[in-house]
């Protein structure tokens, strides 16, 4: 790359990144100083991203609305929803935008140059030149407005990041992290929440979200990122030529300033909603916070992470551990919470109560002292530096760019005008410095400055308050209805209209030859070829081997796989408690905390787990396997067998002290869980109704899970001798030879050490005669209510098309596309003012719809019952058809990493999906013409006939609907 062409812009820096093998580039852009990062490597996935520093001063969310409403139009893409646009005909591999406490990112990520191009400049034009000066309606779809429908009433307010941010404020862990920032950071912005405040979006004019883009979407606070291969000068030419150019200097202040540090640590109490069922006792939050340094700092940020591993994440870690053998909390966590300027550390007691905070303190504080008089457990050190190296040096970010990762971490330093902004991707020396450190009393230190001796933290208390939910939502109904009583009625007439303008400018049609505007790729830039498989089936001793020859870079990814084919119904409920408790009990030779500690320093982690299949040629069949997974550098293979053996063959299910705290943990995670993932939550117990795997998997990971669960930790006194008997018959049961299938994907040089500690572990398998009882799960249509604590709605409906005589066509995957970007997003999101809206369809007949934080009940049913009608009705012409294939292309496309191929490989296997298959899918997609959507809707109809509904949403929403509904109940009980 030859810099000297690019006379726009000085280089500042030049350096080697030897750890991701690059050559970065730091440069400032000479007319208005824009910040310019490049990443040059031969990485075929490219990544820009633009990011402005955005401080808010308050809690309307103005900086999060800002985010959502560039992207509705642009001057030159003078659409209503540009974005949606982009995701229908781009083969893009990220394409999405961030609001953070202190920045807002626009990053997008391409495999293909002019895919690349396009989307580079679409995403710039909407940040500079928005439509939002034109159109106020954009701000009141997006933020907020009073939506009122008749001049008597009844007034609301209405916005999709009003209605997000009810479901974010919904959830208990997302007040806690609120509450603790405002506590350490209350005097800078830090203190506000960016992404807005129901309570005060509200409070945001239209002028002052105006002023807040004039202000900080200017060149001169931005900061510009390039990564991968590509041209890099014909890049850095066009953004200036196009935007940097237009403007001068500017000198805009956007410093993300320091906290002044506290003379001494505070201590406050705060309030949570919990639904009327949920009980007060045993449901506080207790949190030691305390900041931490600054983000500059790499090797104390990176040996943060190692101390939150070594004193608190890792099982039997001390400070987790004392505060659950005194009884503090049903589970113990926290963290080293990076990404702003000022971290911190906390230390959180779930499932507490409010008078245990002194005793909270006390045993935090002794235990730290504890530690530095006799010192860190240099294995848990040792531990948390490799399993952090390891994640670090495998860069494996699923379906993520590792660009785009990498380009975030970089903010991280980057942001805060650090002189070392690459440092998030220069970690090799400072793992090596920490292992050279870890017996120096370095650590022991750090905890002394830090956690103990450090005045700048909080003690935040978040209690439990039965209706404040329901008295929030009466304050707010009662203040709209008293607003609206005090208008006259002119305003009200002007009220109505607005709303019906806002509806009108929603529901307009977009213009088909300003949708041209929007730069698109042809078919015949999509490969025709669908991705191959990586399947070789190989034998160990009457075991199938099914191995995955794929390029890993010295890691072997392993999963042991026993088929639960022969467990009986009753006994699925059990399944998701064992994947819990192996690898988290003492064994013959290992403490818990010992065998995370030797597991973590020697592999890249043991994980179990439950997958299941289910099978592309039957409708109802599936196959279901519990799994141990393990990644390992291929040296230390033998050390990843002893680990297995030893939790397979030696775990200690008998210690009850031990197997109640592990249920109470579960139990409090699957409460987090089934609420922030309400839709998914939602759709899983709606598929049980009809589907056998379904049904499976809710009783495994879902509703019927928590509520057994739920029970066993209330009940446990009375029935441990009957969870341990029933997890020892479990074991016994599936951990066997005949139950064996091994799934690798590694280098071939791997293979043959690979297969001789499979035979040797195999030797080892329960082979005492059992009884077994399979049985098919039993299906029950019960269309249930869940109400929470909750302000928004996850609805779901599901059904099988294939029941009804139906096949799989891919042309379902393009529908997918234009449900989830046309009909459904304008219904559910644009017009509903929820956050989200999806839908699926599976070989087996298997589908779903679903929306997301959503703040409709029945208008959301009466939308998907109008799905069958637009499909009918589904008009594309060539250019409108051609953007939809390369939408739903996108989707399949994603570049995959080492694991992802492996498990990709081994999903079809057990699916029974070949290679054939999935070129025939991708054919009729490439193929489909609008006539194959349109005859989709019988398709449609015929799901939508099951009329197998489940809602998870708020309390007062779900009663009033309640006639939807075989049975209403609380999702959380006591």
């Amino acid at each position: 790359m030859n810099l000297n062409e690019v006379t726009a812009y000085e280089v500042i820096q030049k350096k080697k990144l030897t750890d991701i093998r690059s050559t970065g580039y730091l440069l400032r852009h000479i007319k208005t100083g824009a910040r310019v990062m490049l990443i040059e490597n031969d990485d075929e996935n490219k990544v820009f991203n633009i990011a402005f520093r955005t401080p808010p001063k308050n809690s309307t969310g103005v900086a999060h609305i800002l985010e959502h409403s560039v992207l509705c139009g642009s001057r030159e893409f003078p659409l209503k929803d540009p974005f949606v646009e982009l995701v229908k005909g781009s083969l893009n591999t990220f394409l999405n935008a961030m609001t953070y406490p202190d920045k807002t990112c626009y990053p997008v990520a391409s495999c293909n140059d002019q895919d690349f191009q396009n989307l580079m400049h679409v995403y710039l034009d909407a940040v500079f030149y928005p439509n939002i000066y034109k159109k106020e309606e954009i701000f009141r779809q997006e933020g907020w407005s009073y939506h009122l429908e008749q001049p008597e009433g009844p007034l609301t307010y209405n916005g999709v990041v009003y209605n997000e941010m009810k479901g974010a404020f919904s959830s208990p862990d997302d007040v806690l992290e609120r509450d603790i920032m405002n506590s350490l950071f209350p005097d800078i912005t830090y203190g506000c929440e960016s992404g807005g405040d129901p309570d005060n979006i509200p409070d945001l004019s239209y002028e002052e979200f105006l002023d807040f883009h004039r202000t900080y979407y200017h060149p001169s606070n931005s900061y510009i990122y390039l990564y991968g291969n590509m041209d890099m000068v014909e890049k850095l030419d066009f953004i200036d030529k196009h935007y940097l150019s237009a403007y001068d200097s500017l000198n805009v202040d956007s410093e993300i300033r320091e906290q002044k540090p506290f003379a001494a640590m505070q201590d406050l109490t705060m309030e949570y909603p919990v639904a009327e069922s949920e009980g007060e006792e045993d449901n506080a939050y207790l949190s030691y916070n305390v900041v931490v340094g600054t983000a500059m700092d790499s090797l104390t940020s990176i040996a943060f992470e190692v101390l939150d591993y070594a004193l608190l994440s890792a099982p039997g870690a001390p400070l987790k551990q004392a505060l659950l053998d005194v009884g503090i909390g049903k589970d113990i966590y926290g963290a080293y919470e990076d990404g702003i300027r000022q971290p911190y550390f906390d230390i959180i007691a779930k499932g507490a109560n409010a008078d245990k905070k002194d005793e909270f303190v006390s045993v935090i504080r002794k235990v730290l002292q504890d530690v530095i008089t006799s010192g860190i457990d240099k294995k848990a050190l040792e531990a948390g530096i490799n399993c952090m190296e390891f994640r670090y040096r495998e860069a494996d970010f699923s379906s993520y760019p590792k660009g785009l990762i990498y380009g975030l971490d970089i903010l991280g330093n980057w942001l805060y005008d650090d002189e070392h902004p690459f440092a998030q991707v220069e970690l090799i020396p400072v793992f090596e410095k920490l292992k050279s450190l870890k017996n120096t009393g370095y650590f022991e230190e750090l905890i002394r400055k830090y956690l103990l001796d450090n005045p700048h933290g909080s003690v935040l208390t978040l209690v439990p308050s039965r209706g404040l939910a329901a008295r929030k939502a009466k304050a707010l109904e009662d203040k709209l209805a008293d607003y609206l009583n005090g208008i006259s009625e002119e305003e009200k007439q002007q009220m109505v209209q607005r709303t019906k303008d806002l509806e009108a400018y929603q529901e307009a049609e977009e213009d088909p030859e300003a949708a041209k505007c929007i730069p698109m790729l042809k078919r015949e830039d999509i490969r025709k070829e669908a991705d191959k498989f990586y399947n070789e089936e190989l034998d160990v001793d009457g075991s199938l081997f099914l191995y995955h020859d794929v390029p890993t870079n010295g890691i072997g990814y392993l999963d042991l796989m026993f088929d639960l084919k022969s467990l009986s119904p009753d006994k699925v409920l059990y399944l998701g408690l064992l994947k819990s408790v192996l690898g988290y009990v003492n064994t013959a030779h290992y403490t818990y905390g010992e065998l995370s500690n030797e597991i973590n320093a020697e592999t890249g982690g043991i994980v179990c787990g439950v997958e299941v299949f289910d099978r592309a040629d039957s409708v109802d069949e599936y196959r279901a396997f519990f799994g141990v997974k393990g990644k390992v550098m291929y040296p230390k293979t033998d050390v990843m067998f002893r680990m297995i053996r030893e939790i397979l063959n030696t775990s200690d299910v008998t210690d009850t002290r031990r197997l109640h705290e592990i249920i109470s943990r579960v139990k409090s995670r699957a409460q987090s869980s089934l609420v922030s993932a309400g839709h998914s939550t939602a759709v899983l117990r709606a598929a049980s109704y009809g589907s056998p795997m379904a049904a499976f998997q809710d009783a495994m990971a879902g509703i019927a899970y928590y509520q057994f669960i739920e029970k066993l930790d209330k009940e446990f006194e009375e029935r441990k001798d009957e969870i341990i008997e029933n997890l020892k018959s479990l074991m016994t049961e599936i951990l066997r030879p005949e139950n064996l299938s091994v799934s690798y994907t590694g280098e071939r040089e791997s293979l043959e050490t690979m297969q001789k500690q499979v035979r040797e572990l195999k030797k080892t398998l329960h082979q005492e005669a059992v009884e077994t009882s399979p049985a098919p799960m039993i299906c029950e249509k019960k269309n249930e209510g869940f109400m929470t604590s909750g302000q928004v709605q996850y609805a779901a409906q599901a059904g099988n098309f294939r029941k009804k005589g139906f096949a799989y066509t891919g042309a379902l995957n393009i529908l997918k596309v234009a449900l989830s970007y046309d009909y459904l997003w304008i219904n559910i999101r644009v017009k509903g003012g929820a956050y989200g809206c999806m839908s699926g369809f599976k070989y087996s007949g298997e589908s779903f719809f679903v929306s997301y934080r959503d703040p409709h009940l029945k208008r959301t049913y009466d939308v998907f019952a109008g799905i069958p009608d637009y499909v009918r009705g589904f008009k594309a012409d060539e250019r409108e058809m051609t953007k939809y294939i390369i939408g739903t292309i996108s989707g399949k496309d994603v570049p995959k990493t080492p694991q992802m191929k492996g498990n990709a490989s081994k999903g079809a296997y057990f699916c029974g999906v070949t290679e054939e298959m999935m070129q025939k899918e991708r054919d009729e997609i490439l193929n489909a013409q609008a006539e194959d959507i349109q005859a989709l809707a019988p398709l449609i109809e015929a799901i939508l006939s099951d009329e197998e509904i489940c809602v998870v949403g708020s309390e007062p929403k779900v009663q009033k609907e309640e006639t939807l509904f075989g049975s209403i109940s609380p999702l959380i009980n006591g």
